[in-house]
């Protein structure tokens, strides 16, 4: 009998590495286009907090020839908003601040019709601020900053609807966000992501980047194809606003950051049903928003977007399944992939 048993363990045993090496091959033909001398992307597939893929391709530099690993750090663009989100959850377990507060106690230079605009309206989009991109001055040259997104802002008096009214996505707003942490904390915004965050989390290359600071480890640099060439477009006027797009991480660093959000390591049991909560519906039929995730049937997920990268994070939290993609490349948006990628592990 007993090895009988064994026998019949080494056969399932043989059957998983045997699945797993049927997905992995589907998940490169996914990813083919991203292989070679080419920009590339890192691919994570979690299952119960173990990965059971971990792969990368194509190049993290072209110009350096550098390839991409699952070390390597790419711009998360508004996956940032999670963890801008997270760091308002904190402030608030701590009793620095409340969910309710109007913005204005934090921020009074804001214009006075900003009254009724709250911490929670700018944590779901939910605040009727004018995207701060439609103020930026034609000959602008020097790359906005967090606080210059507020002095945008502190010049206009209208909004596009009334607190809490209705959704429209706001990367203004978490640029709000990231100055109330920091009024609120009395740290920087990047010293508290790395003390609150990253450092007890072990995320050890993940940083929020600004030019003054440490450099990035590992760095992907991003590309755009244009006329059929790569071309690197890794900054662009807004690329150092950091609460709304500014970390860089990798997506061995994000399975630290997935793991978080299953137990109290970092936020308690309240506020992580609070990020969680569908609060709105968004100006897509089927998504809702929460804090920095939006929500989809049994998904939670966010994309992100900028000059030269595409990402995304999907979980499955009730199968304990996360599938990550991190790319240094104009295009394809990776949020469809990252389905068919965690549909093979269902």
């Amino acid at each position: 009998m007993r090895y009988r048993l064994a026998g019949v363990a080494m056969g399932a045993l043989l059957a998983g590495c045997t699945a797993r090496a049927t997905h992995e091959a589907r998940v490169d033909a996914m990813m083919q286009a991203y292989a070679g001398d080419v920009p590339g992307a890192s691919v994570l597939v979690l299952r119960d907090g173990t990965p059971v893929l971990r792969k990368a391709y194509g190049r993290a530099d072209l110009e350096q020839g550098i390839t991409s690993t699952p070390a390597t750090n790419y711009r998360l663009a508004s996956v940032t908003k999670q963890f801008t989100a997270a760091a308002i959850l904190l402030l608030a377990e701590d009793g620095r601040l409340g969910l309710d507060d109007p913005v204005r106690r934090w921020l009074p230079s804001l214009p006075a019709g900003d009254d009724a605009i709250t911490i929670r309206h700018l944590l779901t989009h939910t605040g009727g601020l004018i995207d701060y991109e439609d103020l930026m001055p034609a000959d602008l040259a020097a790359p906005l900053r967090d606080i210059d997104v507020l002095h945008l802002l502190e010049r206009e008096p209208s909004l596009h609807f009334a607190p809490g009214t209705a959704y429209r996505y706001s990367n203004g707003g978490y640029a709000l966000l990231a100055l109330v942490v920091e009024r609120a904390s009395g740290l920087g915004f990047q010293d508290f992501l790395r003390v609150r965050i990253f450092e007890p989390l072990g995320m050890r290359g993940t940083l929020a980047w600004v030019q003054e600071g440490p450099p990035v480890p590992h760095r992907a640099y991003g590309y755009s194809e244009v006329d059929g060439r790569w071309q690197r477009t890794d900054q662009s006027l807004t690329s150092a606003v950091l609460g709304d797009g500014g970390i860089y991480s990798s997506i061995d660093d994000l399975a630290r950051w997935d793991a978080a959000a299953y137990d109290d390591r970092l936020l308690g049991e309240a506020s992580r049903r609070l990020a969680f909560t569908p609060w709105t519906k968004t100006d897509v039929a089927d998504v809702e928003y929460g804090f920095g995730w939006r929500l989809t049937g049994n998904t939670q997920w966010h994309s992100g977007e900028t000059i030269g990268f595409r990402n995304v994070i999907v979980r499955w939290p009730d199968r304990h399944l996360t599938v990550v993609v991190l790319s240094n490349r104009n295009e394809p948006e990776p949020y469809r992939i990252a389905l068919s990628i965690g549909h093979l592990f269902f």
